[in-house]
């Protein structure tokens, strides 16, 4: 069996061992195939599920990593690059063709919107069955119904069908059952993007609360702020393929590099014509004296100068200069309000940054040039820069912000 307990270090929730997946392209050699390899299992012949035929392909392949107890992991990627492949194979949805994943501890899921409710049944009536799916007895259940149900916040639809619910709905009352039955291991997908903003929030900061008392989360999500916020570790997949794992940071990094690149070939093949000669001509970051540098102090003036090589003059451009893409912070033009009425290749702009506060650590210069509607790039390099900034004292968290001390007796 594919998804085992066997005995694995005490401080391993989750094992994967050079696991692959495949799919088939076509639904007629999928069921063909399908048909055959139970066939020749029922013969006690081997089916080759390590091989490829046709039209088939690897949604996931090759892929190894371990996650300690407690740790919060995020799966990040482009779409179709398998990440809800490689979580459905975590869930025991799916078994690898290749490989071997080993579980330790209870798995509580949120991996499709609607999943394990019945339409016709109440809200009410889906958290005992969702809960039970879950491993929760009716007893666990009735003792935890208020804070769930208070946690979904449905309102007045507890006693309604599920069919009548929205998306965000579905996932208000499904997120708020898995999170109360207490997983060892917590399995969450994009399905949290359908939620509005105040729960979206309510969630991130209830899986920070369980992730301290020791439980396991696996997290996926195009909302890199979000993987930064919860995940120690991440995943990078593209293609099926591991790219990168390691530190979420480190991570995000090589994302943002990768997609960069991608956006470059992306421009090239659709750009608008006369968008071709543009170029960045220059790119200098300097400290208040003028001096061209890559190390700063936190509280540092940094200067950023910044001209671009242009064919034909752009009328009433934005510019905007962010880092690690706006994970941190970000300025653009148009914000600030700043009119650039004409940009050439005689056209410097100056970012003035007083007090630069932000802690220890290594950041990404991101850089781009839309036109006046904010929707078409010009130019786009996510990653232009390392910044590394150094902090003579260890604060907490990642801005630090001007400040000062009172402190007053009372005569």
């Amino acid at each position: 069996m594919p998804i085992n307990q066997s005995k694995i270090n005490n401080d391993v929730a989750i094992k994967v061992e050079h696991v692959s997946k495949k799919y088939c392209k076509s639904l007629k050699r999928s069921m063909l195939y399908g048909v055959k390899d139970i066939g020749r299992n029922m013969l006690g012949l081997n089916s080759h599920s390590e091989k490829l035929r046709g039209s088939e392909f690897w949604a996931i392949d090759d892929i190894s990593f371990e996650i300690k107890k407690g740790e919060t992991l995020g799966i990040i990627g482009p779409n179709g690059s398998g990440k809800t492949t490689l979580l459905k194979m975590l869930n025991g949805i799916f078994w690898p063709d290749k490989g071997k994943i080993t579980i330790k501890g209870k798995v509580g899921a949120l991996i499709e919107v609607g999943a394990g409710f019945h339409p016709l049944l109440t809200g009410r009536e889906n958290i005992y069955i969702n809960a039970a799916i879950l491993g929760m007895t009716k007893k666990e259940v009735d003792k935890k119904f208020d804070s769930i149900i208070d946690f979904a916040d449905i309102g007045d639809f507890l006693d309604v069908p599920v069919k009548n619910y929205s998306s965000g709905m579905y996932v208000r009352l499904g997120f708020a059952v898995a999170v109360h039955c207490e997983p060892d291991i917590l399995l969450v997908d994009e399905v949290l993007a359908v939620g509005d903003l105040d729960f979206h929030n309510k969630c991130m900061r209830r899986m920070g609360e369980i992730s301290k008392k020791g439980t396991t989360i696996v997290f996926v999500s195009h909302d890199i702020s979000s993987v930064q916020r919860i995940c120690q570790k991440c995943l990078f997949l593209n293609n099926g393929k591991l790219i990168s794992n390691s530190r979420t940071n480190e991570v995000v990094n090589k994302y943002y590099k990768w997609y960069s690149i991608l956006t470059d070939k992306h421009k090239k093949n659709r750009a608008p014509k006369g968008d071709s000669g543009i170029k960045l001509s220059k790119f200098t970051v300097c400290d208040a004296n003028g001096r061209q540098k890559k190390l700063f102090e936190t509280g540092e003036k940094i200067l950023i100068k910044c001209s671009f090589s242009v064919n034909n003059p752009i009328p009433n451009p934005i510019f905007h200069i962010s880092l690690d893409g706006d994970t941190y912070h970000g300025y653009n033009t148009k914000d600030d309000d700043v009119q650039i009425d004409v940009l050439d290749s005689n056209t410097e702009i100056i970012l003035e940054v007083d007090f630069f506060g932000l802690s220890s650590g290594i950041y990404h210069i991101c850089v781009a040039l839309w036109d006046k509607n904010y929707i078409y790039p010009f130019y786009w390099n996510w990653g232009i820069e390392e910044l590394e900034i150094c902090s003579a004292k260890t604060p907490m968290g990642r801005f630090i912000f001007k400040h000062t001390w009172h402190i007053k007796h009372k005569t």
